[in-house]
């Protein structure tokens, strides 16, 4: 069949030698963006500090407008942050836990170190975190989720693509039930803008976070954090810094919020990081998240089938509607064999709790899929897996 997508492959380079299934973890570089970090040492070199006037200040924002229409947000309702980890803890330190309404509501299967920065920050300014629990540390009921937000919840700071199984939460319902209590909503979008259709205003969320390395393909020190234009300018982060100041180079002694984009902001941005951010997500604006979303529910649909015909495990929604873009296959021996994948230049990553997760793109060809579960099932078959078992990956 015809595959319109596979245009894009050559603007990402690693394409040319690998079978890239991992842009869930760390999307493939862009092209272009050796010659965008070479702009940022000549601008560097050759403006010097005069770089601060003629972009550099306002790149947090204009960097955020370039990633907007991914998720149908508007001009000046993103601003770019390091990571997810301090956009989170901003939106926290922005609201009031001292009255009645002391609850942040999160579940169990959300990403670990935004857990960790919120039951750290719940301690410091009064609040408690109840957890969801998961019936089979795959997906989130709903209901019990729902039932867990009520009138002493201020905010949900929930996924929305969860990271191990790509289980999708239904947003809108939990956001419309959540505004029903008077809670606000902090989505941790890291695993669904970029891979499936994201509209903020649809939703109604009042905060979304979520970051350029994985599905944007724009590199590490990259976050985006959306703020409701309808609450922007009635809350001030306690998380803060000069950016956010009405008069930043007034050096005053005392903290005076700007209105607009800059209010979210703290300290000096990450500069280099944000040359290279934008160049993954306007690629994907070229492709069409549309397109890229009905071939994903295809190939992973693909890799689902294959996986249950040798009778894998897969821990992902069978249902393409709950799910994301990442598809983990469990079989025996899963780290070793993702060891053997990786040597084979099949680049994949392993999660204790899930399998092996492949995540095909836009770019992917559709006998790569066959390929990664043919190596699979010759690795289990000969037992080569072994000379694996005694080593240890960091990342992947």
């Amino acid at each position: 069949m015809r595959d319109d997508l596979l245009r894009f492959r050559d603007e990402f380079p690693i394409l040319e030698k690998t079978n890239y299934l991992v842009s869930n973890s760390l999307g493939p570089m862009p092209r272009s963006v050796p010659e965008k970090l070479a702009e940022y040492g000549r601008d560097w070199g050759e403006l010097g500090v005069k770089a601060w006037t003629r972009g550099w200040w306002d790149m947090p924002v204009d960097v955020g407008n370039d990633i907007a229409p991914l998720l149908n947000a508007g001009a000046g309702e993103i601003v770019m942050m390091p990571n997810v980890t301090i956009a989170q803890s901003a939106v926290v330190s922005a609201l009031d836990f001292t009255g009645r309404r002391d609850t942040i509501v999160m579940t169990e299967l959300d990403f670990p170190s935004v857990l960790y920065a919120h039951e750290a920050l719940a301690k410091r300014f009064g609040a408690r975190v109840v957890v969801v629990r998961s019936d089979d540390g795959m997906t989130i009921d709903e209901a019990r989720l729902l039932a867990a937000i009520d009138e002493r919840t201020r905010l949900v700071a929930i996924s929305h693509v969860l990271f191990r199984s790509a289980f999708i939460n239904d947003a809108e319902a939990i956001c419309r039930h959540a505004h029903g209590m008077g809670a606000f909503v902090s989505l941790d979008a890291f695993h669904s803008v970029g891979i499936i259709p994201v509209d903020v205003h649809q939703i109604g969320v009042d905060f979304l976070t979520g970051g350029v390395l994985k599905w944007l393909c724009g590199g590490p020190g990259g976050c985006f954090l959306y703020v409701s234009p309808r609450i922007r300018d009635s809350l001030a982060p306690a998380l803060t810094g000069w950016q956010a100041h009405a008069r930043p180079f007034a050096f005053e002694e005392r903290m005076d919020y700007t209105p607009g984009p800059f209010r979210w902001l703290n300290g000096t941005p990450v500069i280099p990081a944000l040359y290279a951010a934008a160049e993954g997500p306007k690629i994907l604006r070229r492709a069409g998240i549309d397109a890229i979303r009905a071939k994903s529910i295809r190939q992973t649909s693909r890799l689902i089938s294959l996986a249950r015909d040798r009778d894998y495990r897969v821990n992902a929604p069978h249902d393409a509607a709950k799910r994301g873009g990442t598809v983990a296959i469990d079989v025996p021996h899963g780290y070793e064999v993702a060891q053997v994948l990786l040597a084979r230049e099949i680049l994949v990553d392993y999660r204790v709790g899930a399998g092996i997760r492949v995540a095909p793109f836009f770019f992917t060809r559709d006998e790569e899929i066959e390929d990664v579960i043919g190596v699979i099932e010759e690795t289990l078959r000969s037992g080569v897996w072994a000379k694996f078992s005694d080593r240890a990956a960091v990342v992947t």
